[in-house]
């Protein structure tokens, strides 16, 4: 295979987006595409601080093992979105992420806002390199594994996952957005928005846990919250609620993102003890044996009272002034590259 690299220091933005396609590909489970089938691939590279060098090494392993690819680096997570849109519209059959879980959801919405005029959408693969990579981790893909994770990609595997879907209403209009592993509510959302900021800042994981920790101390971490999800009506004070496709960092341990369906966890507001033993059935894979946790499993959900409740996807801060959010999930609705 001759070697081809292309990169991009600029990308034209894209003018008059048109609105989401909805898809729903019935393919098989898992899936492995025939050579004669011309590929044409294109990398987003997302850094984060400290990150370059990982790039170089994963760079020169794609190089190595005969990959031909266009490659772009993102200057912000923002970009990923739109060079993904970019290279939906000019018909590459694969987009593979290299960062973490922020970058790979800019790449869905990139992907899945962008207008097809085949109804195909490229298949989505990631090597982990980011802050955060639960959703990678699902499929058993780590960061120090990229040369296996590389590796991997030449069996050329795939299979169909599912997509969640969200509608949001804040004062300044409505929104779509999407997401493969999953929505939080309260809380957890803060949580991550504070380590995303701390971490963007100091660039150190102990140094963004500690300050991400103190300045929750004065974050508001209670919320009314009301929805409703298979014709039952909700409306309880909640700490933090998580709505996964897959299992939604420990939130969601039971879901899969090929079901057609979301898991629901919702945890009201705790005393202490039973927050500090939250936390270690969370570090332990039992969160869902936790007294203080409601479950639901459903195919959509619809709030209408969230209390300016601060909400993220896939672990990317979005807002906290949401007048109305509905989120339901596009079954199979795009390919992604397993090992």
């Amino acid at each position: 295979m001759r070697n081809r690299k292309k990169e991009y220091g600029f990308l034209p933005r894209n003018e008059g987006m048109n609105q989401p396609n909805e898809r729903n590909m019935l393919t098989p489970d898992i899936k492995q595409e025939s050579q004669e089938v011309e590929k044409k691939m294109g990398v987003i590279y997302s850094p984060r601080p400290g990150g370059s060098r990982r790039w170089k090494k994963i760079r020169r392993c794609l190089d190595e093992m005969g990959f031909s690819y266009d490659y772009v680096r993102s200057e912000s997570s923002a970009d990923v979105e739109r060079f993904a849109a970019i290279m939906t519209k000019n018909s590459y059959t694969e987009i593979l992420v290299v960062g973490g879980d922020a970058a790979l959801n800019y790449a869905v919405n990139g992907i899945m806002k962008a207008a097809l005029p085949d109804g195909k959408c490229p298949a989505l693969g990631i090597i982990p390199a980011g802050y955060s990579n639960d959703f990678a981790h699902y499929w058993g893909l780590y960061s120090k594994d990229y040369r296996k994770n590389i590796q991997a990609l030449l069996e050329n595997r795939k299979r169909s996952i599912d997509v969640g879907r969200c509608a949001i209403e804040t004062k300044n209009g409505e929104q779509t957005e999407y997401f493969l592993n999953c929505v939080n509510v309260g809380a957890a959302a803060s949580i991550m928005n504070l380590k995303h900021l701390t971490f963007s800042v100091f660039g150190l994981r102990t140094v963004s846990h500690f300050l991400s920790a103190f300045m929750l101390l004065f974050s508001k971490l209670t919320y009314n919250l009301q929805f409703t999800t298979a014709g039952e009506v909700v409306n309880k004070r909640a700490m933090t609620l998580c709505i996964g496709s897959a299992r939604g960092y420990g939130q969601t341990p039971s879901a899969v993102p090929y079901n057609g369906l979301l898991d629901i966890s919702l945890v009201t507001t705790p005393k202490f003890t039973q927050l500090v033993h939250g936390i270690y059935l969370l570090l332990t894979g039992r969160f869902l044996s936790h007294k203080g946790i409601s479950v639901w499993r459903t195919r959509k959900v619809d709030f209408t009272q969230l209390s300016e409740a601060p909400v993220s996807l896939d672990g990317r801060y979005v807002c906290n002034h949401v007048k109305h959010l509905k989120v339901d999930v596009l079954k199979e609705a795009i390919d992604f590259l397993i090992i």
